[in-house]
């Protein structure tokens, strides 16, 4: 007789919506959800949906204790910064997410790059961290190139600029000083090309899974402000087209020696990497599933993700993971105006059905009557998933054809002259 694991997803956007597929997809879950949002995506899914703040942790862990949960999965960064898994942990549901402290590995981005330096964690660029504004700007005047602006704790991707790309010196330093950040880290800008590698991480085992790459800019051809993830794509190897096995290699590595130093980690660990002429160097660490990430990477994963958490709980080998060997192309359908200024209330035409073999994941809708709605946030992303990544894009361009009007997609993602760009970038820094 197969054992039932009653679970708790914790997060109502697309990440979550991600997770919540990959866990109803195993008979042996029954599955309960909690958002601030209801995301009809995971409603779909789960035996029950309740609408809770997930920074809200006596609510959270009442939830888990009135349904019985066994496990629990945590999707968003704040939940974990609170300490969520500290108070679902204590109420005897294992949850595989990381503590309040060893999610400061992504909460405080001073402490994150403090420890690698302190642990010799490879792939550490050049920094220094500032709780004086004025004594950070005289840093920048001082500084011998180019640096990288980023507040110490969260922004939800949108606190960084980056001198030489985004803002000029003078302009980074107006942002310091027009800001009321309490600390923030200055670093060495990193030049290459940006991926990540996303890793199921308990009992001191990592397991990776594919590299992807993410695209953080507003506006095609990687214009306009940064935001919470317009896109992204995977390629059918683990590593991708710009780079080598070896380059993936090493990245691996450097999240195997970042658990070496947390060895009571648990949950997902992401790992966001520049590929530099001289090999793959650290921009952040994240405590949990990126968003659109986990929509490529979950999607093609075989072996049961139930399977991994409870393994993690019973202390048992974590399963060596098995993937589909396909190609994933992802992109966001954002509120006209998003990031800056994003309306609402444009009606949502693209469903299930429309979307035809690509796969839809719901984030931030508005769930009326006689349908869903935009709000202000990005609304959902459509996953294509094929032998290339070439065949993938054209299933989500295909889906996408029904998405109406008052939404916005970056259509470039996953193009092959894009993806060629990119190798050709490389190829280029490395003198090839």
């Amino acid at each position: 007789m197969t054992t039932t694991e009653t679970a708790v997803l914790v997060g109502g956007g697309g990440r979550e919506h991600a997770v919540a597929r990959a866990l109803a997809a195993d008979p042996a879950c029954e599955l309960y959800a909690c958002a601030s949002n209801r995301n009809p995506g995971i409603a779909g899914l789960a035996d029950g949906f309740e609408t809770i703040e997930e920074t809200a942790v006596e609510a959270v862990v009442e939830y888990a204790t009135d349904v019985g949960a066994d496990i629990a999965v945590i999707g968003p960064e704040a939940a974990l910064e609170v300490g969520v898994a500290d108070a679902l942990d204590d109420a005897g549901v294992y949850t595989f997410g990381p503590s309040s402290e060893a999610a400061r590995i992504e909460t405080d981005k001073a402490f994150q790059r403090e420890f690698m330096r302190s642990e010799s964690i490879p792939g550490c660029p050049d920094f220094a961290v500032f709780d004086d504004m004025d004594a950070a700007c005289e840093y920048i005047d001082d500084y011998d190139g180019d640096l990288a602006v980023k507040p110490a704790g969260l922004t939800g991707g949108k606190g960084v600029r980056v001198v030489g790309d985004q803002v000029t010196e003078e302009e980074a330093k107006v942002y310091l000083r027009d800001s009321d950040y309490d600390r923030v880290v200055l670093e060495e800008r990193l030049v290459g090309e940006e991926f990540t590698v996303q890793a199921f991480v308990a009992n001191g085992e990592v397991r990776p899974t594919p590299a992807v790459q993410d695209h953080k800019r507003a506006y095609e051809g990687d214009e306009g402000p940064n935001t919470g993830g317009m896109g992204s794509y995977s390629d059918a190897a683990p590593e991708l087209p710009f780079m080598t096995t070896d380059d993936y290699a090493d990245a691996v590595e450097i999240l195997e020696a970042t658990v070496d130093a947390l060895p009571d980690y648990k949950g997902v660990l992401y790992g966001q990497f520049m590929l530099t002429a001289d090999g793959p160097k650290v921009v952040e660490f994240n405590a949990r599933f990126g968003d659109p990430e986990a929509m490529n990477t979950l999607p093609v994963l075989e072996t049961s993700f139930l399977d991994v958490v409870t393994a993690a709980r019973d202390g048992d080998p974590l399963p060596q993971l098995e993937f589909a060997g396909h190609a994933t192309v992802c992109k966001y359908a954002v509120p006209d105006g998003y990031p800056t200024d994003p309306s609402s209330g444009a009606k949502i035409t693209v469903d299930e059905e429309s979307a035809g073999d690509a796969l839809l994941f719901y984030a931030s809708v508005d769930e009326r009557a006689d349908g869903l709605y935009t709000t202000t946030s990005r609304s959902f992303a459509v996953v294509g998933v094929a032998d290339s990544t070439t065949a993938a894009e054209a299933q989500v361009e295909d889906a996408l054809a029904a998405a109406g009007d008052g939404l916005r997609v970056r259509h470039d993602v996953g193009k092959p002259e894009v993806v060629q760009r990119r190798i050709d970038h490389m190829a280029e820094l490395r003198g090839e």
